[in-house]
């Protein structure tokens, strides 16, 4: 018998379910492997979406390891606007959103950093950025990526020794095109589409085509894809920057700062100690927690996506195939932030509180009025630009009937460029009357006293430049070798060789324009424009200086927050600096980039292994079984490198390693009836510790007095992995499925963080950015000073629900409907060490307390998720609706944040999608599709236990119009 064992690869599955149709619910096609078909109950004929399922369940029944998948509804038709949102469709995978589109996984509890993907059969990697932040660790940007370019996802869940190693989680395969699957003669796709977000008001184009060709003989195809689309869409909301606890400089018109601690007359920012149990009012405000820096602002997005796929596939005879594919797309993406905030972090001192409202049950400073504020307007600009290519040759020879080998070679290289991260701040340091109230903590007033539309009040203050680059690399060479060596058994042998290259780089042009100086040494930062002397009153910021440059109408732009979610009282209308005029007359970008050394990193991984898999089928006491069995062996070689310091000499350092991971698993499917299966599966599994923990060195935040230093020892995570599950196939196209899965991780990197100054870390001040307040006060407040060590372990449990069914059972019209919903629940467990809220100490100053342990999830966890999908279908018209939940869940980072918060993390959030198509002709189909139909606000806490607004925003409902035409 010819092929008795299916591969579970992207290709199989193309061959196999061709052109079937998955709704964005997805039926959870499984990748065929080691068993035949089971029997069916009785024979029905069906099309459409039924048909579709029926192969889906199918092909189920046949898997022995748990793979699921989405396969596109036809050719250049995937079933969502982004791959992130259709793989939420599969239990047990949840998406985090970035500018209201799917961009990363998370499966069964573990994040993006524990999934590993594949593109055409290689592991690789695409990165863009994630809020004012670039991705740079392990993790895949699925929105790198349009999804019209791809044919089918599928979800590795349970591990097998001709799987690549990597994954906690699961391995993703991406699979781009597969032209003999195709009709003979030419195939000519195309889909034109209308995008409109409510929040931005923007109409947007997407477009894809697809040009295919397959011989008369059914030996050559050849296919061309592109993809092509643009969107504006707004984030608009309120941010904190988290909370933090500190003493102000007067409480209701009575000083806290007094120069003895027998004084009885405090003077107001001259000199002066905090002297605890002096007042009363001044201990409560500084014990309780107020937000860092409270404000609202608009985020834009504007993304253009380029996408475009090749592919050629030849099969001279039925025991040869070769397959070549290519894959480039490009991802750009201008972020632009305008901030109207106040900057209490670190200003404390200068802020006098007038009247103020503290909530006993968590301690917040919730509302209060406060003179001398320190107000910002921030105008944040980023352009990114991802380029990603991928080639890939695979060749698939039959020897004979039981011997099969199979090539697989290629590189990949995704560039994410940064040539321009800009911000630019106007500041009025004396602001007067500046209120906020948190009583409705996600929608709270934020007024400002003083015009915040009057350039007069403002001086131009500090400019920021932050060019990056991350470039990551792959080259891959694996060989597969099956023998069908007995009647039912075979056994597979294989080698990989992988070369992972990352390097990162950043620069800065930071400065702080004209900083308070003394008339003897004036600072003078802007080649020609000279900080001016003036004469005004000593304050705690300098000695008689004039700090920036006053701001004028042409440095200047007004802004406007919109829709962000405030209430009656709030201020909405600010100015920005105008980011061209002001650069120019600053000379931002004609300044000397200065290396960023705590930015400058690289790994170099090189992954050398083998594999041996029995695979079986048969029967045995009775029943149908089928199963597969072997071990993996990596060895894995890295070499980090980072700027390290050694007294007064900075410069790179590389730290070599290498280490060895036996990795068994085993998978095993019984079939005790027809309709009914029972799958087990235990391995051992490994993910390699993130990039960032892996530096030798240090990177320093001078804004938050953060230091946090890698470790190129870490040890990978290291799991045991169990999966049991149970299906019931009660009716044709039909199923219930139960799935109970445990992750027992014995190794898990975790960060842990001490309270120390800046000198007792050894590194030069010189290493700390110059527009940071640690610049000139590197002792001004105790560091929180950060390091990774390898952790004890933890457990993940969980159980997955599953039920997919068409309403046959209905009269009339309600037959065609039907519906799948499946439901993830997930426990775990992990010893951490917090530190909770400060105190004061002996010498009057806060003071964080000792460490305690405790015992919380996992980070990115989420106890609960479901997903619920209704369908309707006909000969002619189509519809459904998809609903889904994430509980909420702690955030990854050390437990305990640099402000004293414990646990950062999302509140739960709902989600509402909806599409309809008609087709004219059997050629000619149209359709409307509506995401994020509730407007659901993305809703970030700092302290788990108290729930404070770190962030509260959203991102406006997306509706697409659309034609497409296939001959």
């Amino acid at each position: 018998m010819r092929r008795n064992f299916k591969q579970s690869s992207l290709l199989k599955m193309a061959l196999i379910a061709g052109s079937a149709l998955v709704t964005p619910a997805a039926a959870f096609a499984q990748s065929a492997a080691a068993a035949d078909a089971g029997t069916p109950t009785d024979e029905i004929i069906v099309t459409g979406f039924r048909q579709s399922l029926e192969k889906a369940l199918n092909l189920k029944r046949e898997s022995v390891s748990a793979v699921d998948a989405i396969v596109a509804e036809d050719i250049a038709k995937f079933p969502d606007q982004n791959l992130a949102e259709s793989l939420q469709r599969i239990p047990g995978i949840s998406i985090q959103r970035d500018g209201g589109e799917g961009r990363s996984v998370n499966v069964r509890g573990l994040g993006p950093r524990f999934t590993r993907v594949r593109v055409n059969g290689m592991e690789t990697i695409a990165t863009s950025a994630d809020g004012a932040s670039a991705s740079r660790e392990r993790g895949f940007d699925f929105n790198v990526f349009a999804s019209e370019l791809f044919s089918s996802l599928v979800v590795h869940k349970t591990s097998e020794p001709s799987l690549d190693e990597g994954s906690l989680g699961a391995v993703i395969d991406l699979n781009t095109g597969n032209p003999l699957n195709g009709k003979t003669g030419i195939t000519v796709v195309g889909s034109v589409q209308g995008s409109y977000n409510t929040l931005s008001k923007s109409w947007d184009p997407r477009l894809a085509g697809l040009l295919g060709w397959k011989s008369p003989d059914g030996t050559l195809g050849i296919s061309i894809s592109g993809a092509y689309s643009k969107s504006h869409t707004l984030e608009l909301g309120n941010n904190t920057v988290r909370w933090a606890q500190a003493a102000f400089n007067s409480v209701g018109g009575t000083p806290c700062y007094y120069t003895s601690a027998a004084s009885a007359v405090g003077v107001a920012n001259i000199g002066g100690v905090y002297t605890p149990g002096k007042v009363a009012a001044c201990d409560a405000v500084a014990l309780a927690f107020h937000p860092r820096i409270p404000r609202y602002g608009s985020v834009a997005h504007d993304r253009e996506r380029l996408g475009l796929t090749g592919s050629i596939q030849w099969e001279p005879t039925d025991r040869t195939k070769l397959s070549i594919d290519g894959l480039y797309s490009r991802f750009k993406e201008t972020r632009e932030e305008k901030w109207l905030e106040v900057l209490f972090r670190s200003n404390e001192r200068a802020t006098s509180v007038v009247n103020y409202t503290i909530d006993p049950a968590t301690n917040n400073l919730v509302a209060g009025t406060f003179n001398n504020a320190y107000v910002r307007t921030e105008h944040y600009l980023r352009r990114q630009d991802t380029k990603f290519y991928q080639f890939s040759a695979n060749l698939k020879q039959e020897f004979s009937d039981s011997i099969r080998v199979e090539l697989l070679g290629g590189l990949s290289k995704s560039n994410a460029n940064i040539p321009v991260e800009t911000t630019i701040m106007f500041d009025d340091k004396e602001a007067q009357g500046f209120q906020y109230d948190y009583t409705n903590s996600r929608s709270p007033v934020i007024a400002f006293g003083s015009s915040v539309t009057d350039p007069a009040n403002f001086q131009l203050a500090e400019i920021r430049d932050r060019p990056s680059n991350n470039t990551n690399r792959f080259r891959t060479l694996s060989l597969k070798a099956e023998w069908d060596f007995a009647e039912g058994f075979q056994v597979q042998l294989g080698g990989v060789y992988r070369r992972y290259t990352f390097d990162l780089t950043e620069s800065a042009r930071d400065t702080l324009v004209c900083p308070a100086k003394t008339a003897v040494a004036p600072d003078v930062v802007l080649g020609t424009l000279n900080c001016t002397i003036g004469s005004g009153a000593s304050s705690v910021f300098g000695t008689s200086a004039v700090y920036g440059f006053p701001v004028t109408a042409a440095l200047a732009e007004s802004a406007s927050l919109g829709n962000a979610g405030q209430p009656t009282g709030a201020t909405s209308n600010f100015i920005v600096a105008n980011l061209a005029s002001a650069a120019a007359f600053t000379n931002l970008y004609g300044r000397t980039a200065i290396a960023n050394n705590s930015q400058i990193r690289s790994v170099i991984e090189t992954d050398k292994g083998a594999f041996i898999q029995l695979n079986a089928k048969g029967n045995a006491l009775g029943m149908r079984y089928a199963l597969n069995a072997g071990v993996r062996y990596m060895r894995t070689s890295q070499a980090s490198t980072g700027i390290q310091a050694s007294g007064a000499l900075i410069g790179p350092v590389t730290v070599n390693r290498s280490y060895d991971d036996w990795l068994p698993s085993m998978n095993l499917a019984v079939f005790p009836a027809d309709n009914f299966i029972v799958r087990f599966s235990a391995s051992k599994v490994m993910t390699r510790p993130n990039l960032s923990q892996l530096t030798p060195g240090g990177s320093i935040d001078g804004f938050n007095y953060r230091i946090s230093f890698g470790n190129p020892d870490l040890a990978p995570y290291r799991a045991n992995a169990y999966d049991l599950s149970f299906e019931y196939y009660f009716a044709p196209q039909s199923i219930f499925s139960v799935a109970l899965f445990k992750k027992d991780i014995s190794s898990l990197p975790i960060g842990s963080s001490r309270t120390g100054t800046f000198a007792s870390t050894g590194l030069p001040v010189s290493s700390i950015l110059a527009s940071a307040p640690a610049a000139t006060a590197p002792e001004g407040q105790p560091w929180t000073i950060t390091t990774f060590t390898n952790g004890t372990g933890g457990k993940i449990k969980g159980a997955e629900f599953s039920v997919s069914a068409p309403f046959r059972f209905l009269p009339g019209i309600l037959a065609n409907f039907g519906g799948i919903a499946n439901l993830t629940l997930l426990d775990s467990s992990y010893k951490y060490t917090v530190v909770n809220a400060s105190a004061f100490n002996a010498a009057g100053a806060l003071a964080a307390p000792a460490g305690v342990e405790v015992i919380n999830q996992l980070p990115d966890l989420a106890k609960k998720a479901f997903n619920l999908t209704l369908w309707y279908e006909d000969t002619k018209f189509s519809a459904r609706t998809s609903f889904t939940h994430r509980s909420g869940f702690i955030d990854g980072g050390t437990p305990t944040s640099a402000t004293g918060n414990v646990f950062e993390g999302y509140n739960a959030i709902n989600s509402l999608d909806a599409s309809m198509r008609y087709k004219i002709t059997p050629q000619i189909e149209l359709s409307i599709e509506a995401t994020n139909l509730t407007d659901a606000y993305r809703d970030r806490y700092t302290d788990q236990a108290a729930n404070r607004n770190y962030e509260y925003n959203h991102f406006g409902r997306t509706i697409l119009f659309g034609a497409r035409f296939k001959m």
